[in-house]
């Protein structure tokens, strides 16, 4: 029976939509289904219907993104004591710091009780000023590796058993 990877991210300038679908890519290939929603259109059913889980989400004013938080609003406890011991992963795309989303989805996975297989993965893009901060952002090639990285780990594990 094939594994399922669900990929749930919100983004509103590209980065973390960047992010989530070079998880996907370093995923496929791995023996694992993968399954790449947003936020806004992730319910808990898929969830429950999938193995193993990234969430991916840019970091506003030091917290998660509003869009995220309202995919774990109302998904929390239709899933809570029915997800334990998956593994997941947290990805953050943020433009300082990132550490407090990261935090965030941290205590929620914590909740669930998911195993976090990796520690977060947070690409800076170092936007301050307004007009950055709302530009479309373009993740270098180190940045897109690393997130490619983390999904092909994440369901090659998933595949073998090991996860």
């Amino acid at each position: 029976m094939t594994k399922t990877l669900l990929i749930v991210f919100h983004s509103m300038t590209g980065g973390t939509r960047a992010m989530a679908e070079a998880a996907a890519r370093g995923a496929g290939g791995q023996g694992v289904a993968v399954r790449l929603k947003p936020a806004a259109s992730a319910g808990a059913e898929d969830l429950l219907a999938a193995d193993g889980y990234v969430f991916a989400a840019p970091e506003n004013l030091a917290a998660i993104a509003g869009m995220m938080k309202d995919f774990f609003d109302r998904t929390y406890y239709a899933a809570l004591g029915r997800i334990e011991g998956r593994a997941c992963a947290i990805m953050v795309c943020a433009g300082s710091d990132g550490q407090n989303a990261a935090r965030q989805m941290a205590r929620i996975a914590t909740g669930w009780r998911l195993r976090t297989v990796a520690p977060p993965l947070i690409v800076c893009t170092h936007a301050q000023t307004p007009v950055a901060i709302l530009a479309p952002k373009i993740l270098g090639a180190e940045d897109v590796a690393r997130c490619e990285e983390l999904g092909a780990t994440l369901a090659a594990g998933m595949a073998i058993g090991m996860f």
